[in-house]
C-alpha cells in the first residue's frame, strides 16, 4: 500500500505571513488541529499545531492577531512523497516522533497529509471481517515512541526553555 491511497487529499493550509488568530480560526473552521504552513510555490516551509499557537500567545503576552505565523511554527518539516510506500512513510513518523506527515509531489509541492489517524482508521476498516493486524501494530508503535520521547523529555533533568519573546518548536 502507497501512502497516496491513506493520505488526504484536501489539507487547509497557512502562510507565513498569516496570524495566528487566522490560523486559529481556520482550524476551528476546518476541525483540525494542525495545518502545514506552505510559501507561494505551496511548498510545506513549516508546521504549526494549535498548541504552539496557545504557547505563542501565552509566552509572548500578545494577541492572536497581533502574532504571524511564522514565528510559531516548526521550522523542521519531514514530508514524504505520495508514491511512497506506507511503511517509508510509517517509518519516517517513527524516528521523528510525528502524529502527521505532509505529503509532497516530486516538485515538493503539497498534495495532501498523512496521519496516524489515518493509519488507525485503514487498519479496523473491514477486511472481510477481520482486522489488519500488521497496520494496527504500526500505529502502537508509532504512537510508544511518539509518548516514550516525550516521557523522557518530561523527566529530564534540563527541560528545555523557551525564550519569552519568541516560541518556535522544532521537532526531533
Amino acid at each position: 500500500m502507497n501512502v497516496k491511497q491513506l493520505m488526504r487529499h484536501r489539507v487547509p493550509t497557512s502562510k507565513p505571513e498569516d496570524t495566528l488568530n487566522t490560523a486559529a480560526r481556520m482550524m476551528w473552521e476546518e476541525g483540525c488541529g494542525s495545518v502545514p504552513v506552505v510559501d507561494a510555490q505551496f511548498r510545506p516551509v513549516g508546521f504549526l499545531t494549535d498548541r504552539d499557537i496557545c504557547m505563542a500567545a501565552y509566552t509572548q503576552g500578545r494577541s492572536l492577531r497581533d502574532i504571524s505565523v511564522d514565528t510559531a511554527m516548526a521550522r523542521t518539516v519531514v514530508c514524504c512523497e505520495e508514491g511512497d510506500e506506507l511503511e517509508h512513510a510509517v517509518q519516517l513518523m517513527r524516528d521523528n516522533c510525528l502524529r502527521r506527515l505532509p505529503v509532497v509531489n516530486g516538485r515538493g509541492v503539497l498534495i495532501g497529509l498523512l496521519s496516524l489517524d489515518d493509519i488507525a482508521c485503514e487498519s479496523q476498516r473491514n477486511l472481510r471481517g477481520a482486522t489488519d493486524h500488521n497496520l494496527t501494530g504500526l500505529v502502537g508503535d508509532i504512537y510508544g515512541r511518539i509518548c516514550s520521547t516525550r516521557c523522557r523529555r518530561r523527566h529530564s533533568p534540563d527541560p528545555p526553555v523557551h525564550s519569552s519573546s519568541r516560541y518556535a518548536v522544532n521537532y526531533p
